[in-house]
């Protein structure tokens, strides 16, 4: 069982890489970054989503379901025995094959003895051009999960939950003091020069005002490069020119401040915080104390329309 966390301090590493179709080389590049993360004392390290492939939504190829593993599996097992040689908790986000036609995207975390100390599954499934994870993933059925470490309670999210404030505000509620989310989000090149600044700045500003309204620590840690199809033949145009992730990964403090934040280009981003800024700062903004839980009935509705 893992015991409460004693440290107010925390350091969180984010490993921001370009992957590739070579599998291997994506692995090594994850230990390698995991380490060099750890070198710098982190001790909550993170992977993008689906750390282990290119973002392979791209398009729908039934032969791609192949990429997909059992939750425990090699990945957990993995990144297990990294975490427990490295004595640090490490969140992973891998593509679970749950049973024959069921698959979910995953995000799992490891304690630093190794052990798998939970799962979640992303709940908010994109269909949108070059993100068709709604022919892959099913939507997940374990709720917000939120995980004690022995570095403090994390959430992990994936990507398209990070719009939401209704995840972030689930798992505050149920204790998370970092909400984490393993991201795979970039530009269309062709809209990139008259969008693309403002799509970046959305996602930043989203993420910040969970930390603001919920009075929480963000990590956002996102992959970098252009990528294309694992095979672009069989769906795409030969001028097809794929997704130009951003990179731009950072960690934001319970009053919105960027403490630290990575640029386009591969990096490992380290970031110290103090758990203690929590209660701080929900003392100076007490939007929890003046939550109207008696008005927000509305909320389960799609519509009120």
């Amino acid at each position: 069982m893992t015991k409460e966390p004693i440290l107010s301090q925390v350091t969180v590493g984010l490993v921001q890489y370009a992957w590739s179709s070579d599998l291997d080389l994506n692995l090594s590049k994850a230990i390698e970054g995991i380490g060099e993360a750890a070198k710098q004392g982190a001790q909550v390290i993170c992977l993008p989503e689906l750390f282990q492939t290119q973002y392979f939504c791209q398009e729908e190829n039934p032969n791609l379901f192949d990429l997909a593993e059992p939750v425990p599996g090699p990945a957990t097992d993995g990144l297990g025995v990294i975490a427990r040689n490295l004595g640090v908790v490490i969140v992973g986000s891998v593509f679970e094959r749950r049973t024959a036609g069921i698959y979910h995207n995953t995000a799992v975390v490891l304690g630093s003895d190794g052990e798998l100390l939970g799962r979640y599954r992303k709940m908010h499934i994109p269909h949108d051009p070059l993100y068709y994870e709604k022919y892959y993933f099913t939507p997940g059925d374990l709720g917000v999960q939120v995980i004690q470490t022995e570095f403090g309670r994390i959430a992990p999210l994936l990507c398209w939950d990070q719009w939401f404030p209704e995840a972030a505000r689930l798992a505050t509620l149920a204790g998370a003091e970092i909400l984490i989310y393993p991201t795979s989000i970039g530009w269309h090149p062709r809209e990139k020069k008259r969008y693309g600044r403002r799509q970046a700045e959305a996602w930043r500003i989203t993420q910040r005002a969970h930390a603001i309204t919920n009075g929480v620590f963000v990590a956002a840690v996102n992959r970098t490069g252009l990528e294309r199809p694992l095979d672009g033949s069989r769906s795409c145009p030969a001028n097809y020119e794929g997704i130009e992730f951003w990179g731009g990964s950072f960690v934001a403090a319970p009053d919105g401040r960027v403490i630290a934040r990575a640029g386009q280009e591969e990096e490992v981003l380290v970031a110290r915080i103090n758990r203690n800024d929590i209660e701080y700062t929900r003392r100076d903004w007490p939007f929890l104390r003046d939550r109207r839980i008696d008005a927000y009935g509305g909320l389960a509705e799609r519509s009120a329309l």
